[in-house]
């Protein structure tokens, strides 16, 4: 078809051959294959060049536009292959909303905007079941993730902070807080099955301050927590992000002695087929790396650090 439309637009085939940078013997053969499987002269011959035929301007004008078809389709293999175009299905918690995903998703648009993003706010377990069944192509989950098939890869380390109900006497006034004066209070949290990483940190983290948590609500979501907390329902501790959800009635505090670190990270089967997933993945790591250097948004003052003391 090529050879074809190269003789048709340049009238000779020698001009054509020319163009096409091989010997004319070739091409006159290669187009006098193409009359004989069509059973149609395309060209009459003479010896100042070649003319089409009634056949051959009919062929012309539906082989440039199949030739341009094609062309596309291999542009757009190309680009599936490239992670440039298709589909792609995101898991996240309700947390990373609040820290790595807006400008991952941002960024990610700008580099590849032939791939169509699905997002799905999931908890962390059941990313890991729609990623095990191929619903998913990647996640953003909180860590740990133990799962042979599962790669876990690490964006950001974040310290635990306290949601309190605004108006609770024990919080009044402070610009930090004593775990060990939370003992006798009530707790809003996560179930263990949902987020099993988040609740061992806390309970592990108020075991070292000398008591266990008296767990009064459980929420599916982190919205619903902060909910609970401005409801007065209880206090919770939390990823430090977020405390970028701002509700009435709900105060963020630091917590003493130092909180343990809760670390979120992008999940994809290791036998990922979808190429765009590496690219939004990188896209995560480059925001998160500017989420980690950033400071962080609670500083005690050098008298407030004194008195922790």
């Amino acid at each position: 078809m090529r050879y074809f439309i190269a003789v048709a637009e340049a009238g000779s085939f020698a001009k054509a051959a020319e163009r096409l940078h091989i010997s004319q013997p070739p091409l006159s053969t290669q187009i006098k294959d193409l009359e004989t499987e069509l059973e149609v002269l395309l060209f009459e011959r003479s010896t100042r060049g070649v003319l089409l035929t009634p056949a051959g301007n009919a062929l012309y004008a539906e082989a440039r536009s199949v030739l341009a078809r094609l062309e596309r389709a291999c542009t757009a293999a190309q680009r599936a292959d490239r992670g440039e175009q298709g589909a792609l299905e995101v898991g996240f918690i309700s947390i990373a909303d609040y820290n790595v995903l807006p400008a991952a998703l941002k960024l990610f648009r700008a580099s590849h905007p032939g791939v169509e993003v699905r997002l799905h706010e999931l908890t962390t377990d059941a990313q890991m079941r729609e990623l095990a069944i191929e619903r998913l192509d990647v996640g953003i989950a909180l860590g740990p993730v133990h799962d042979p098939d599962t790669r876990f890869v690490p964006l950001l380390r974040e310290r635990l902070i306290l949601a309190a109900p605004a108006d609770h006497p024990l919080v009044l006034s402070r610009k930090s807080m004593s775990l060990a004066q939370m003992s006798s209070e009530r707790f809003v949290m996560v179930p263990r099955a949902l987020a099993p990483g988040l609740h061992d940190l806390t309970i592990a983290y108020c075991q070292s301050a000398g008591f266990v948590p008296k767990i009064d609500q459980y929420a599916k979501q982190m919205q619903t927590v902060i909910s609970l907390v401005s409801s007065d329902f209880g206090f919770a501790l939390v990823p430090a992000s977020l405390q970028h959800l701002q509700r009435t009635g709900v105060r963020y505090l630091p917590l003493r002695p130092a909180s343990p670190y809760i670390e979120t990270g992008a999940i994809h089967r290791r036998r990922c087929a979808n190429p765009a997933v590496p690219k939004f993945v990188e896209a995560l790591q480059i925001v998160a790396r500017s989420h980690q250097e950033a400071p962080p948004q609670f500083k005690l003052t050098k008298r407030a650090r004194t008195s922790v003391r």
